[in-house]
């Protein structure tokens, strides 16, 4: 092995990513005195947050009658009652206070004609326990949110000297003997050092995986960077088998066109020009969860009534709105229709079709975000200095599927919680744990090790075969046929990492070891996705199993917790769900009776 140097670090806390939860996380951390580092692959304004569109749902009540009990039925019901109750009422409870608290951060959200945020009505968002029509729960600013909400917080933590350690990629988690979480080895890009941060606490904020797959609305930097050092910690993934599928990524170039165009009134059509969501959805209409969308566009090209040449895709109508509107309150979406469809959206419809977009699986954690392992002595046992939040992490918020919109409010709630909880738990007096030479031989010698591969695949050659195995056996609708198809492919894929050819060995702006290591994270991400399917006997929010069509919560109202070793085998298991929520109906919590599985139609 290459003998490598490591520059030293020592900090309270390190968080690695700079989205809307890892800048949340580490201004929270700054603000309250602790020595905080971020870690970031790219500038945090580069981060996959700034495309995040349409808005933040939080119960302010601007724009009508709300409540966070609403709030929470809705993100329960959402999530196909795989969600759990503590964590998703901690969501919908404490989702006002740090909405107004980005507010105060400075984050210019539009204005009603009074001065209060814009609230915009976002899918599966209803009133009166989801018996009534659209509630405007969105907080917007425009439908550039993500990016207003990323620029505020980097300010913020600017202004409390967090410091901030930008194109760092981080390679492994240090862990100790006994099972404590004691740093991270990052790569800096720009010069080829490596450094060791040794820390009290890690924070992992990495972001989805997106990139797993061949269509996706995600930036090709989200690769699942956390799940593959958590899972080469020998630690589980959560859920992974939810994958949802965005109603309206733009045909051909995967774009996303914001749910807030339907919330602004846009509708869906299909070659017949009929607005099929009635039919399927008649309360909801063009607003039923992404899932359910996803699904009845599919149905609708499967049976015939796509639009185009092809017949493979939808029509998004948004002519009828008012020019001003598309202007004031959409005007990325405009823009973004122009330049990747060659639409003018005053003239003529969008041509969509469901795309991957977040991943609801990921490190399982609880609400404060600590990270869970069962292996540690039950079901909620936590890891020792580990913490993960935002998309990376699985508190489980989303459950089966995630409402629009819930996305930014899980990224402030949680980031913001895990500051809170290190703020009670950590000990300031306490030492950084001491050097662990075992661990950093172990990080540098798969290192070495990739950055001289010499087999006989091309990192790009893998990366792509995997991403169409995903896209076309674990996608909008499953069958036992391509999932048992999905899991032979990824398996006979998975050695491949072990053959694989980097051409370039050096350590400056090497992109060529940088798509290797993002490789490996993929590869753990896509094969617990695909085992983990295969083994859901049931249909349950995103995961629509054709042979299995029924939610079945008698034997699958369970997450499922899955470990991949390095030679790609995969073993499973399971833990409860919360049922329980943390208020009780006596003190204003929501009615049990509303919580409990049933139907879910919009």
């Amino acid at each position: 092995m290459a003998s490598y140097e490591l520059i030293d670090h020592e900090f309270d806390v390190v968080v690695v990513g700079a989205g809307g939860a890892g800048l949340r996380a580490t201004l929270g951390m700054a603000e309250q005195g602790f020595n905080t580092a971020c870690v970031t692959k790219v500038f945090p304004t580069r981060s996959h947050t700034v495309a995040a569109q349409g808005g933040i749902a939080a119960s302010l009540k601007n724009m009508g009658p709300d409540s966070w009990q609403w709030h929470m039925y809705d993100t329960v019901k959402g999530s196909d009652w795989l969600g759990d109750n503590d964590a998703m009422e901690y969501l919908a409870r404490e989702a006002p206070a740090a909405v107004y608290e980005l507010e105060h951060y400075g984050v210019p959200f539009s204005r009603t004609e009074d001065g209060r945020i814009y609230q915009r009505p976002f899918g599966g968002h209803m009133t009166e326990f989801g018996d009534g029509p659209p509630v405007q729960r969105t907080c917007a600013a425009a439908d550039r949110t993500g990016h207003a909400i990323l620029h505020t917080l980097y300010g913020q933590s600017l202004r409390h000297n967090a410091q901030f350690f930008i194109e760092y990629f981080a390679i492994d988690l240090i862990m100790g003997d006994d099972g404590a979480c004691q740093g991270i080895i990052a790569w800096k890009l720009d010069d080829g050092t490596l450094h060791r941060f040794r820390a009290k606490l890690v924070v992992l904020a990495t972001g989805g995986y997106g990139r797993a797959y061949f269509s996706a609305t995600s930036a090709h930097t989200c690769t699942g960077d956390g799940n593959g050092m958590v899972a080469r910690a020998g630690l589980p993934l959560q859920d992974m088998e939810f994958v949802q599928f965005h109603p309206t990524g733009i045909y051909g170039a995967g774009c996303l066109i914001t749910e807030g165009a339907r919330g602004e009134g846009g509708y869906l059509v299909n070659s017949e020009g009929e607005r099929f969501m009635e039919r399927y959805a008649p309360n909801a209409k063009d607003l039923a969860s992404r899932d359910v969308v996803s699904r009845c566009m599919t149905l609708e090209i499967r049976e015939g009534r796509g639009v185009g040449p092809k017949k493979d895709h939808i029509f998004l109508h948004l002519d009828h709105l008012d020019p001003k509107v598309l202007h004031e309150r959409l005007p990325g979406i405009s823009e973004s229709a122009k330049i990747f469809a060659g639409v003018d959206l005053t003239r003529e419809p969008i041509p969509v079709l469901p795309t991957v977009h977040y991943n609801m699986g990921g490190i399982p954690a609880n609400y404060h975000g600590e990270v869970i392992d069962p292996a540690r002595g039950g079901p909620d046992a936590t890891v020792p200095g580990l913490m993960a939040v935002g998309e990376a992490a699985c508190a489980s918020v989303h459950g089966a599927n995630r409402l629009g919109s819930n996305s930014l409010t899980d990224l402030v709630v949680f980031g913001r919680a895990a500051a809170l909880r290190a703020g009670k738990v950590l000990d300031r007096k306490a030492r950084i744990p001491s050097v662990n030479r075992l661990a950093d031989e172990r990080i540098l010698a798969r290192f070495d090790r990739l950055r001289h591969a010499n087999g006989s695949v091309p990192t790009a050659e893998l990366r792509e075969t995997m991403q169409r195995s995903m896209q076309e056996d674990a996608a909008v609708f499953r069958t036992a046929e391509s999932l048992k198809s999905g899991v032979e492919r990824m398996s006979a894929l998975y050695p491949g990492l072990k053959d694989l050819k980097v051409h370039d060995r050096s350590l400056i702006w090497n992109s060529d070891l940088v798509e290797t290591l993002e490789l490996e994270n993929l590869m753990a991400s896509a094969i617990t996705t695909v085992v983990s399917a295969e083994a859901r006997k049931e249909s349950r929010g995103a995961h629509a199993h054709e042979d299995f069509p029924d939610r079945d919560d008698v034997n699958w109202r369970k997450h499922t917790l899955a470990w991949v070793d390095d030679d790609g085998r995969v073993r499973l298991d399971y833990r409860p769900v919360h049922v329980d929520p943390l208020t009780p109906e006596a003190e204003g919590g929501i009615p049990l009776k509303k919580i409990a599985p049933k139907a879910r139609v919009y």
